[in-house]
């Protein structure tokens, strides 16, 4: 059977990790999986690993992935989409479900992860951003009643948290129940609002349809395998290390990230979906990765010898549609309650990245 990521022995090493973990796998067995977003970062990185689990473990297992466009896909995907335990469904979330998923086709599992993830698009066509939300998580839920699904992993993000500001002698961590400010005249407050929007119609469903969903709160999440068109600050950062320029930075680097490799953020998501509590939202870090953008692309630096360095370049406005800054460190023991625990630390995430860009030819 063909390997999930011959190209990339970095990614393909991550990809049977997760299959060897200490998961669950034998609920998938004979189980028909939906992945949206699937030519993103996350839904990529989810297919590769479900078609790793099922080619080690025999499952029987079948994963259908819901693509706009087919060339994307081919381009992401390759040659495993001759494999019989994979389907490329072309539609888009926008539409109802029945435009694309056949009527007698049983579902089992969702994962949906699609929405917009580009803070420049966020910027440029808020009320896109907006729409692709609310009515495509709206229709990929009808699709999970009808279905009578087994389970629903909503992929959401730490931006829903908003701002929050230091005090002295509070915790630094932020809970799954704890809310800071949003200020919804800023544009770029679409996205973080429409996730707190989504999470809300996920309880609604549960509540109103049985629905047995998780909400997953990602962190940054990059690592091996990220995409060609990834321009994220981590892909920028790594590609500078590759081609010896200096990392620019556009903001002064003093808001607070938490990260987490895509290996322990993937292995997160499967044991949500199998093992999660429903009407239950979890943070996904590592705790031991938060850090500023500054401290992080001094880091990358090191990484690179010293032969680079951080410079600055910050426009008069937000042209380039990043959050807001920000001061939180998500607790993770709601996920550690089940097992979970992330592996790969910052400096380590950053090396493979790297490796990965390097064997895929992507700086």
């Amino acid at each position: 059977m063909i390997l999930e990521s011959k190209n990339d022995p970095i990614l393909q090493e991550d990809l049977e990790v997760i299959a060897n973990s200490n998961l669950s796998f034998e609920k998938l067995t004979n189980k028909n999986i939906l992945i949206t977003g699937a030519t993103g970062l996350v839904g990529s990185q989810l297919t590769r690993a479900l078609l790793c689990c099922n080619r080690i473990h025999k499952l029987n297992l079948k994963v259908y992935i819901l693509i706009r466009n087919e060339e994307k896909a081919r381009m992401i995907f390759g040659d495993i989409l001759d494999r019989n335990d994979i389907e490329m469904v072309i539609g888009d979330v926008l539409n109802i479900y029945t435009e694309y998923i056949d009527e007698k086709t049983t579902i089992d599992y969702i994962f949906h992860a699609a929405c917009v993830t580009a803070s420049k698009v966020m910027i440029e066509k808020p009320v896109d951003t907006i729409y692709t939300s609310l009515k495509g998580t709206n229709n990929i839920l009808k699709m999970a009643v009808d279905k009578k699904c087994k389970g629903v992993v909503y992929i959401s993000s730490m931006e829903m948290y908003g701002q929050f500001e230091k005090k002295e002698n509070s915790s630094p961590y932020i809970d799954e129940d704890m809310l800071g400010y949003i200020n919804p005249l800023k544009v770029r407050s679409n996205y973080p609002e429409s996730k707190r929007m989504c999470e809300n119609m996920c309880i609604a469903y549960v509540k109103q349809y049985n629905v047995p969903i998780c909400i997953a709160r990602l962190s940054q999440t990059f690592g091996a395998g990220i995409l060609q068109t990834e321009n994220r600050v981590f892909a920028q950062f790594a590609r500078s290390v590759i081609r010896k320029e200096n990392i620019v930075l556009h903001t002064l680097g003093k808001s607070e990230g938490n990260y987490c490799y895509t290996r322990d953020t993937v292995i997160a998501l499967i044991m949500l979906l199998l093992d999660g509590e429903r009407a239950e939202a979890y943070n996904i870090s590592n705790e031991e990765s938060h850090t500023t953008i500054g401290e992080m692309a001094q880091l990358v630096c090191e990484i690179a010898g010293n032969e680079i360095k951080t410079v600055f370049d910050i426009p008069i406005e937000n042209s380039y549609g990043y959050a807001a800054d920000t001061s939180m460190k998500l607790n993770t023991k709601k996920m550690r309650a089940l097992g979970w625990k992330p592996e790969i630390g910052l400096k380590e995430a950053y090396i493979r990245l790297i490796e990965s860009m390097k064997y895929t030819n992507n700086y």
